[in-house]
């Protein structure tokens, strides 16, 4: 009886344990599609903002890829202040164009979708991600029509762990975050409590690491019911922010609905208006100071 009763645990946990292992081997094969689940199909078919020049854009990396996208600007001449947008899982952009003259007034816009969205080439990455971005800022900086001094990064989701990692690299105006995370890696552990992920998980945008070198202003906003990013998950990175100026929740949102709700793009809109407008009012005291 002892004998039978060993062996039928021993078979037991045999399973459990080819079981185990295959869970482990699907999540290591899909976690491309788990992470990023890239989106072809427009959101907006044909996107236009009434309150901007808009035209597509198609952007060479530095290894070559072809990202493709918009850039907005206001009507008239200028140097104007401007904002690059880094979207989320699953998100194709060309929603950002339709509703950039709520979100960004007065300001050019850079949109461009992450490898394998949208017409963008390539297959998604961490490290692409990341060198993309700083690819994406620097054209926006040296183009003739943009105040370089006042560049904005905003980034949701997925897009704030690419957003911060930009700000740390790079000197920007503001940083805005939608449902922004810690890390990618304890989100995971978080959903899969059983499985060793951090053995076997690529991209982990572990957006505390790069924290505190941010030193532009941020904005954070938050969804008031996230099943996604828990709000636990937003406290530990803020607790390692040295520069964030508003945390707010966004009334009745949830993680898809956020950046499409109204109080969220009038919050964006606000915040980024009053940064540029201070620092335009800064740099007309410098230079009233130096042609004394």
């Amino acid at each position: 009886m002892a004998m039978r009763t060993l062996r039928m645990l021993s078979g037991m946990a045999g399973v459990a344990g080819t079981l185990w292992l295959g869970m482990l081997a699907s999540i290591t094969a899909s976690q491309h599609k788990l992470l990023f689940n890239p989106i072809r199909i427009k959101e907006v078919d044909r996107p236009r903002s009434t309150g901007h020049r808009t035209r597509p854009v198609v952007l060479r990396c530095a290894d070559g890829t072809r990202l493709c996208g918009w850039f907005l600007r206001p009507h008239g001449l200028g140097h104007y202040p401007a904002v690059v947008y880094f979207g989320g899982r699953s998100e194709e952009v060309s929603w950002v164009v339709r509703d950039a003259e709520n979100m960004f007034p007065g300001m050019a816009v850079l949109v461009l979708n992450y490898r394998g969205y949208g017409d963008s080439h390539g297959e998604p990455g961490e490290p692409q991600l990341v060198e993309d971005a700083q690819v994406l800022f620097d054209w926006l900086a040296a183009n003739k029509h943009i105040d370089a001094e006042r560049i904005a990064v905003v980034g949701r989701s997925l897009g704030s762990g690419v957003a911060i990692q930009l700000a740390a690299l790079r000197r920007i105006a503001a940083l805005v975050l939608l449902t922004p995370f810690d890390s990618l890696l304890e989100l995971a552990k978080r959903r899969f409590k059983t499985m060793p992920i951090s053995l076997v998980l690529k991209h982990r945008f572990e957006s505390v690491r790069y924290a505190e070198a941010v030193t532009a202003p941020v904005l954070v906003l938050r969804a008031s019911s996230d099943r996604v990013v828990p709000h636990s998950h937003t406290d530990l990175l803020v607790a390692r922010m040295r520069t964030v100026e508003m945390d707010h929740t966004v009334s009745a949102s949830d993680h898809m609905t956020i950046p499409y709700l109204p109080e969220t793009q009038t919050k964006i809109a606000a915040f980024l208006r009053a940064r540029f407008i201070m620092m335009s009012e800064e740099n007309q005291h410098e230079s009233e100071i130096y042609n004394q």
